[in-house]
Parts: structure tokens; sequence; C-alpha cells
């Protein structure tokens, strides 16, 4: 990776330890070690899910980054960031947390498999509360890179609300596809819930059924560049990402066996400098 590109901010749905190691959660804890061990600068975000253990992962409040409120529909929720450190990795984690959306020890479902209702607010919340996080870090990404579908709506906001904020008006948006991408539908007011800023309803005109596929194509849309980081990528996924015109970095199952998809990551970062 040349010096073109120096910080990279990753938002990620899963980072394991904190969850099981699924496909996002082990490219969100080993992607982001891999960038910085070449010599970049690296931030990591994720939701604070309730069944992150704080005592055993030694979460603590970040004072200075929380005391927030972000309104999402009608509600005004208070924004709580935490940090935790892999030692093993010398790198650090930022949660994003409010205890209406995030306190449940389950994920993305209840007990019963129930699909949250609100999870389209859950995942409007986390995308703003990263976004908010880094402005006042003041750290400013040459690539934001976006895994699994919570972070999913990052890329709207980061071309349509937060353009003309310096922190972010220079930022190439990367989003990894997954398998994890949900078959079951959000709320039927999922637009207007993610209605904010300079977002308007013709922006989301990609968003008309409210499906786990049409939010990824949303992502898309709004990316500088996508990466299939999973032989089970929705095929409609594939399709839209082809025909977009998106510079996009096809499934290597081999370099991911073998962490050669590090290498190849931070090349196609350094594509979308150019």
């Amino acid at each position: 990776m040349p010096d073109s590109v120096k910080k990279v901010l990753f938002v990620s749905s899963e980072i394991f330890p904190y969850l099981p190691e699924s496909e996002v959660a082990h490219t969100g804890r080993y992607l982001p070690q891999g960038i910085q061990e070449r010599k970049k600068e690296i931030r990591s975000f994720m939701p604070r899910y309730g069944c992150v253990n704080e005592r055993k992962n030694q979460l603590h409040e970040v004072i200075r980054l929380s005391g927030m409120n972000l309104i999402i529909g009608d509600a005004d929720r208070p924004l709580v960031i935490k940090v935790a450190s892999i030692p093993s990795a010398r790198m650090q984690v930022y949660f994003i947390d409010n205890e209406d959306y995030f306190k449940r020890k389950q994920i993305y479902s209840d007990d019963d498999g129930e699909f949250f209702k609100d999870n389209a607010e859950r995942a409007v919340f986390f995308a703003r509360g990263v976004l908010e996080s880094v402005k006042k870090l003041r750290w400013a990404a040459d690539i934001i890179h976006c895994q699994g579908w919570m972070s999913s709506i990052v890329p709207l906001y980061l071309k349509k609300a937060y353009f003309q904020d310096p922190i972010f008006a220079n930022a190439k948006v990367v989003t990894s596809f997954y398998g994890d991408t949900p078959d079951q539908t959000f709320s039927e007011d999922i637009c207007r819930t993610i209605l904010y800023g300079g977002v308007k309803p013709e922006d989301l005109a990609v968003l008309d059924r409210p499906d786990g596929i049409k939010l990824a194509e949303l992502a898309a849309q709004y990316s500088d560049g996508v990466i299939f980081s999973s032989k089970d990528v929705d095929p409609a996924i594939v399709e839209f990402c082809s025909q977009s015109g998106k510079k996009v970095l096809p499934y290597d199952g081999k370099a991911m066996e073998d962490g050669s998809y590090i290498d190849e990551y931070g090349s196609f970062y350094d594509l979308l400098q150019e």
C-alpha cells in the first residue's frame, strides 16, 4: 500500500472476539490489524450489543465522545461511546451504545427468531453514531470500509448528509458484502426513519421495498467501491453491483484462507484514491 492511503476507518456489524466468529466478525477482527501492521492508522467501530460482556472485555465509556443525543424518527436517543482493546493486536475497538437499541442480549432477532421491528432504527442510530463520533475525534480517514448489513446506511449518509464536513469530504467509501443479508423485511417506514440532513426521498428510490437486498443495493449505490467478501453473497446483490459501474473486487477464497486478502484489499483502497 503506497502512501496515498494513510488512515482507514472500519465500520463493522460484528467483530471477533466480542461476537462469535462469523465471516463478518473474522474480517472485522483481522483486516484492521493487517492494515495497521502495514503502517496505516485505523479506527474500528461496532454496535455494543447486549451480549457483549463489558466486564470480561473491559469496556469503558469514552466520556469526551458520549453525551450527545440523536433524534431517530420521533425519539430522542442518548449516544454512549465505549472502547476496549484487543491486546494481542494492539488495536482499539469503539462501541456505539444505547439502552433502547442495544441492551437486549440478542443481536438481530428475538429468541423466537423474529426479526426486531426496530432494526432499521438501530442501523440508522449506528451509522449516525459512528459518524458523529468520528467528527468529535477530528479523525479524517482516507477510506471508510463498511462491513456487515448493520453498516449499510453509512455510505448514503457520507454522500448525502456529511459530504460537506471536512472530516469526510475526501474519504472514499468501500462496502464489503457477505452472506449476512437479512431475508426478512424491515418496518414499512424505513425510508422516513433514514431521512436525515441532506438526504431526500428521491435519494432512497432504490429502497422501493423494505428488505435486506434493497438495503444492500442502497449501500452499493453510494459506495465508491464494493468487495465481495464471501462466496455466499446474494446473486441479486452481485448483479446490481456488476451493473452499477462501481469498482468491484471479486471474492477470492484462497486469499481469504491464506490471509493475502489484506494486501488485495489494501491495493483496492489505493485504486479508489487514484
